[in-house]
């Protein structure tokens, strides 16, 4: 049986602050990194409760509760006597940000960056044109601040993070549609994993710019059809961008293996 330990790309448990909270989201995050990162393969069983608590440094009662956040998420199943396995990657919920998250915290390809951006077609062109129909002059009022802010550091990648994030999460809200308000959180990681994927770019993310403003304009405007166009441009050009960030990330790692 494989041993539990730290998953890659993750923080020792003894870093972790000692409250209870933070304790047992590390717990739920090392065991997490492992399964999608197939460290632990479907059908598998993970160690029993005692080697794990005693390999992670943790209580039983913090290991278990864990365990429930992971079988809610699809991960994994406890039954008597056969002990917790991982589920089979059908039942995995993809949609819960957790699992997003872990999916995309390792190595990745262009499979995976074709599926990542799937996603965000299937969501963010739509919510444009609804929101070009509903908008309120406050939330136009938010959506150009964040402009504004991306145009001032549009050369710093890791600083046009933040209002990149707030552009296209503002217009989720604009939607006035509560069950899209609700895949905020799928959205925000969707789009935290293209911005990791493209934070190398030398040239920063100026060049997005005048599609971002392209957009605002055309849900200012209230054409639907026009900003749910721009808005797909928007994330065809991200997507190429990541494409490439990718490649050349994977190609780095090929020539420093020889």
């Amino acid at each position: 049986m494989k041993p539990l330990r730290r998953a890659r790309n993750s923080p020792p448990l003894a870093a972790v602050a000692s409250g209870s909270t933070a304790l047992h989201a590390t717990v739920v995050e090392q065991i997490g990194l492992r399964i999608l990162q197939g460290h632990f393969l479907p059908g598998e069983a993970l160690p029993n409760a005692d080697d794990s608590s005693e390999m992670l440094g943790v209580s039983r009662t913090v290991l278990r509760e864990a365990i429930k956040v992971l079988a809610g998420k699809g991960l994994v199943e406890s039954r008597p006597k056969t002990g917790t396995r991982v589920r089979p990657r059908s039942d995995w919920n993809f949609l819960d940000p957790d699992v997003l998250s872990w999916r995309y915290a390792g190595g990745v390809n262009a499979a995976d960056v074709k599926e990542l951006f799937e996603l965000r077609r299937a969501i963010e062109p739509m919510s444009a044109a609804l929101a070009a129909r509903r908008a309120t002059p406050a939330q136009l009022a938010e959506l150009n601040a964040a402009l504004d802010e991306m145009e001032a550091v549009g050369d710093d990648g890791d600083r046009f993070a933040k209002p990149d994030l707030v552009f296209h999460q503002t217009i989720l809200r604009m939607t006035g549609n509560e069950l899209i308000g609700s895949l905020a959180a799928l959205v925000e990681t969707a789009l935290v994993m293209s911005f990791r994927l493209s934070n190398d770019n030398p040239e920063g993310q100026r060049h997005s710019l005048p599609l971002h403003r392209q957009v605002a304009e055309k849900i200012a405007a209230g054409d639907g059809p026009a900003a749910q166009q721009a808005l797909l441009v928007l994330i065809d050009n991200a997507e190429d961008d990541v494409r490439r960030s990718v490649e050349n990330r994977n190609k780095r790692r090929k020539e420093h293996a020889s």
